[in-house]
């Protein structure tokens, strides 16, 4: 039987659709068993039902690999449940909700180059049917059938097919119409201005799922300081408004365009980009003309809070479209504004070519503001010295002033002149001075992001003010109620868990709708449309009903359906009973026992989950459980689909095998930890697993039998050696897989056991009849064990090994009968040995002859019964055998030797140690004499080293218990 991935997996993935093998229904118990006043829930066993989702794709274009760990790493979990018995219900639907998908649609339909090419070069695309995907559900259904679907059950994902549904179905909206109208009669919800993601393209505010750059910009509050030019006001973006009192210039792009404006009734003079963002930011803007930055350079503005005329300068840093394109300078306190300052005053030329007379330049000195420990008056002066910057351009700039800004932030007290805020720290007033500074009319605000932020439709994306609805996730009742989900449910790795306290602390309102886009409308406005992030919260909770969902006509759906469904008869005056129905199933496999996610929706879609099932559901609804996973490199690298680098599922699958490719994903990293997809490290997986299909198929019996463990036959040390090591496979592989360590589980079960293999192998004859049954153990065993990870391979090996696919078998168990922990210290004792001679071998380069092997004399095993009796500490223990005479008098050799086994001892579990104690280690090393006469094709003695043995190379005094003394000749 050759290994042919491609035709073995065909014919698994063929039986499992025929057979609906993973389509999970609720199992109900005979009701003869139950009392009369029973109900289906009651009568069904629910501690056996486990609920697995993990993220619904998002369609905008195919499947790469990277998706492709996503849906395998739950599937393993899946399986594994499955096989300890569960009922388990994985299912999978399709996000199709938002603008993403129509963006897409629109460059195709405008042709742009770089979406033409992503289609046909990245995901294959054909010609012919490029049309077909010019509407967005025909864009979606595409990447749902030719890349989602088809990976997934080319990878054997266990899937319930029949649960499957799009965000865009009608009974899923009704399902989210269900969601906002409670919402909104609990006061979760609420209108007013907010600040928002806005496309200036589409017109619409977006989220971070929506953007094509700056996906991890947030917008932050500037402070605008209102210098005064004239009759107008020059307003200046700041996040260190207390700084305001140091400023000693301003700077403009002198090539750039600005504009007289009037906002709300004032003229205000900023860059032409800031009109629009003040426009979206609720502010009334009417732009008079425009101007050069040039025109503005040489003017004075009067600072607000001093009444002080500082001068506008000319600079090429400045950009016109970051805020309002006009910047204070505060030499004193910032690194980087005091180098432009220096190299301003060493320009004459430049000064003077736009109007500047370099002596006002000159005149202009810092203005300390504040005192900070470790620095002198002008902390930028020193910052920048210290760390030899000479230029503006020095790279390592950036972190000089983030390193001052922290420690004036956090260490900076303000001078005198600051009044009642003077002596303070900078960190304990400077919200309090912002907003004093606003409420005298010196101040104004202000919202922009830190980079830039383009969207998936190619258009800009500015920080707008919306009167929108938004979810209250920053009242105090919800976010408590939300921690206790946190503090109840299972965290994976442990130490997420302070990442979502942290992001329930810093929730604030969210918008949640939006203008236009695929997805449910808001109830009670068909204007606008309920946004992906808020409408992915409890979908989870819709799989569960989803198949039978589709009997009922559509207009049934209504408010009083889904509160007599989740909430029960009472909660409606006339319960409809197929509501009731359906509450028993969804009762019967809620909460979701873990929900696999990236780490990077914590802040978002993670948390949401958890606000919204606090909300709605009780608390036995609640997620149980949250495993986080790691990203994926490819070839050291990120992976793009806009950039085509990416390896798409199909094409690894037909290069390898899907069991390949499962195992490497699920080998290389633990779920949580990032992995990186490497051809060559694949191409070693393939001829792993084809070494370990070879070694298997040498083993399987002429016909199945079910009864391969029965019969044993009489075995021998080394059998027993390898049975006791198969058991404690099975706990470290039943451990990891129980804490989702799908690596360790893994590696484990293959690798780590393989070794065990390597040695059984060597040590015995496995024609013999009692080799042979514990071989065949041992691969029915590990083939259950790997069933979660190589589907398609442990299926039909243990099919033609049993006649029972491996994933119908039940999870192995550890046998205490075949646990040795004796056997296991003799055989590592002899495997140590073996190693001994081979490095002794290597080294001096002999064929040897013969092999003598010493065993400490006896009075060191009583120096080991003596460490082993006061314990791992060497003074505790040389008291111990001291106490001795007979050692006593051999003091210095004991002395060494005490610190030897000290050593020995610590790195040692108690049971090793006392199986040690009790060992005869002369009787293990004869017993394994044929064994290394065959292994070294040499004679082998043993001696005990106090029994006046031969010892012609003058060894036999270096042998300590348990490392013996050898001597090659």
């Amino acid at each position: 039987m050759n290994y042919d991935p491609q035709d073995i997996e065909e014919r698994w993935r063929e039986r499992w659709a025929e057979t609906g093998r993973y389509e999970a229904d609720v199992e109900v118990e005979d009701p003869r068993s139950s009392d009369s006043e029973g109900s289906a829930v009651s009568q069904a066993d629910e501690e056996d039902a486990t609920f697995i989702t993990v993220p619904y794709p998002y369609p905008s274009g195919g499947m790469h690999i990277g998706h492709a760990r996503t849906y395998t790493v739950p599937d393993v979990y899946a399986r594994y449940r499955r096989q300890q018995g569960d009922n388990v219900l994985f299912p999978i639907a399709w996000h199709v909700t938002g603008t993403p998908i129509i963006g897409a649609v629109e460059r195709l339909k405008k042709g742009e180059e770089e979406q033409l090419s992503v289609l046909r070069d990245t995901y294959e695309v054909p010609e012919e049917t490029l049309q077909d995907l010019e509407t967005p559900m025909g864009y979606a259904r595409y990447f749902i059938e030719e890349h989602y679907k088809q990976g997934m059950k080319s990878l054997g994902l266990s899937i319930d097919w029949r649960r499957e549904f799009t965000t865009n179905d009608e009974r899923y909206s009704k399902f989210i119409t269900w969601q906002y109208e409670t919402l909104r009669d609990r006061d979760r919800l609420e209108k007013g201005l907010h600040p928002v993601k806005y496309c200036t393209n589409e017109e619409q505010p977006v989220t971070t799922h929506d953007l094509l750059e700056g996906e991890e910009a947030e917008y932050q509050e500037y402070t605008l300081v209102r210098f005064g030019l004239d009759d107008a006001v020059v307003p200046m973006a700041t996040l260190r408004p207390e700084t305001v009192r140091g400023v000693t210039n301003a700077y403009v792009d002198p090539e750039g365009t600005y504009a007289r404006t009037t906002v709300d009734g004032e003229e205000w003079i900023v860059s032409e980009a800031a009109t629009e963002k003040l426009r979206l930011q609720a502010h009334d803007v009417i732009v008079e003309g425009t101007l050069r930055g040039a025109d503005l350079v040489g003017e004075s503005v009067t600072n607000p809070i001093t009444g002080d005329e500082v001068p506008i300068l000319p600079a090429t840093f400045v950009d016109p479209d970051n805020a309002t394109g006009v910047v204070m300078s505060v030499p004193a306190h910032s690194p980087d504004d005091y180098l432009a300052l220096q190299e301003a005053k060493a320009d004459d030329a430049r000064m003077e070519r736009y109007g500047v007379d370099p002596a006002v330049v000159d005149r202009i000195d810092p203005i300390p503001i504040l005192d900070v420990e470790g620095y002198g008056d002008v902390p930028a002066k020193d910052a920048v010295e210290r760390a030899g910057i000479e230029s503006s351009n020095d790279p390592e700039l950036e972190d000089v002033t983030q390193e001052l800004y922290n420690r004036e932030f956090h260490a900076g007290r303000l001078h005198d002149d600051y009044g009642e805020f003077a002596g303070e720290v900078i960190e304990d007033i400077r919200e309090a001075y912002r907003t004093e500074g606003v409420e005298a009319g010196s101040f104004g605000t202000m919202y922009e992001f830190s980079e830039e932020v383009v969207c998936r439709c190619g258009g800009d994306v500015e920080v707008a003010e919306q009167d929108t609805w938004f979810l209250r996730y920053n009242d105090e009742d919800w976010k408590a109620r939300t921690k206790r989900v946190v503090e109840n449910m299972e965290c994976i790795p442990e130490n997420t868990r302070g990442e979502y306290d942290h992001t329930i602390d810093w929730l604030n309102e969210w918008p949640c709708i939006r203008n236009y886009g695929l997805g449910t409308r808001l109830p009670w406005d068909d204007d606008f449309v309920i946004e992906p992030l808020s409408d992915s919260t409890i979908y989870m909770a819709y799989y569960t009903i989803a198949p039978r969902l589709r009997e009922i006509p559509v207009e049934d759906l209504d408010r009083e359906f889904f509160d007599a469904l989740f909430y029960g008869a009472e909660a409606v005056e006339d319960p409809d009973p197929r509501a009731l129905d359906l509450r028993e199933e969804w009762l019967y496999w809620y909460p979701v026992d873990y929900r696999f996610s990236a780490n990077d929706l914590i802040s978002n879609h993670l948390t949401f989950y958890l606000f919204h099932h606090a909300e709605l559901f009780d608390q036995p609804q609640w997620p149980a459980g949250i495993v986080i996973m790691g990203m994926g490199l490819l070839e050291g690298e990120k992976m793009s689909s806009s950039k085509g680098h990416v390896v798409l599922p199909g094409e690894a699958i037909e290069r390898y095998g899907a069991d390949t490719v499962r195992f490497f994903l699920l080998n290389s990293a633990e779920p949580w930890q990032d992995y990186d997809w490497r051809a060559g490290q694949v191409e070693s997986v393939r001829n792993q697993l084809e070494r370990f299909w070879n070694r298997a198929t040498e083993l399987l019996p002429e016909e199945p039998s079910s009864t391969v463990g029965d019969d044993r036959p009489d075995l021998e040390h080394i059998d027993r050696w390898l049975l006791s090591k198969l058991q404690g496979t099975v706990r470290e592989v039943t451990e990891a897989m129980e804490n989702s360590e799908t690596r360790a589980a893994s590696q484990s079960a293959f690798y780590g056991f393989e070794e065990a293999l390597r040695w059984y192998r060597r040590r015995t004859d496995r024609d013999r009849p009692g080799a042979q049954w514990t071989l065949r153990h041992a691969l029915e065993t590990r083939l259950r064990l790997l069933a979660p990870f190589v589907p398609f391979l442990t299926n039909e090996l243990h099919e033609e090994l049993t006649g029972t696919p491996a994933e119908d078998a039940p999870w192995p168990e550890s046998d205490p009968e075949l646990e040795r922990p004796t056997v296991e210290v003799q055989e590592r004792q002899i495997e140590r040995l073996t190693e001994d001679v081979n490095d002794i071998v290597d080294v001096t380069g002999t064929d040897p002859d013969r092999i003598r092997v010493y065993v400490a004399a006896d009075w060191k095993g009583t120096v080991f019964d003596a460490v082993v009796e006061a314990g791992p500490d060497v003074g505790a223990a040389m008291s111990e055998a001291m106490s001795d005479p007979d050692l006593r008098e051999r003091g210095e050799a004991v002395n060494d030797l005490v610190g030897d086994l000290v050593e020995l001892v610590r790195d040692l579990d108690g049971e090793t140690v006392d199986t040690l104690a009790a060992l005869d280690e002369r009787a293990v090393y004869e017993a394994a004499v044929p064994f290394l006469e065959r292994e070294f094709d040499a004679e082998v003695d043993v001696y005990a080293e106090d029994a006046n043995p031969p010892d012609p190379g003058d060894r036999a005094g270096g042998a300590v218990p348990f490392r013996p003394a050898i001597h090659i000749e």
